[in-house]
């Protein structure tokens, strides 16, 4: 499966994601640019309704820079896709145990926990629905079968 631009469902989620998180973490130095208060006592503050500091705002950035990175190829976007909705499984499951923080360095409320899962279910299926061989859109294939 293959959008209009012979782009694999991962791919799109890898742009989409990778600009996405991408802006949000540079935002979020805008709302709290801070690396103090690690451990149990990790604290941030709103990014809209996402609770974020330094460290938060740095995964965000690093993610979407990756994901930016991958989109090119339908492989490297699986790889994505399917490891960054895996992480962030584990990082929401983490994060509704706990209530307050992931690894004591990223602070996490509710509505980063629901966020979570929706980033979590939508790589995974864009990682499962796409074939990591796809190299041009059928319209401009010329490979013969």
């Amino acid at each position: 499966m293959a959008d209009d631009y012979g782009r694999t469902p991962a791919q799109v989620y890898a742009l989409v994601f990778g600009v996405t998180l991408l802006v949000a973490g540079i935002a979020g130095f805008f709302a709290d640019s801070s690396f103090g208060d690690l451990g149990s006592n990790v604290q941030g503050d709103d990014l809209i309704v996402f609770e974020v500091n330094g460290w938060h705002n740095l995964v965000h950035i690093a993610s979407g820079l990756l994901g930016l990175a991958l989109m090119g190829s339908a492989a490297g976007a699986r790889l994505y896709a399917l490891g960054f909705g895996t992480v962030y499984l584990l990082v929401t499951i983490w994060g509704f145990i706990d209530g307050n923080d992931v690894l004591g360095l990223l602070p996490v409320n509710s509505a980063d926990n629901w966020l979570h899962v929706a980033i979590a279910v939508t790589g995974i299926i864009a990682g499962l629905a796409s074939d990591p061989r796809r190299h041009s859109s059928p319209a401009t294939d010329t490979r013969t079968v």
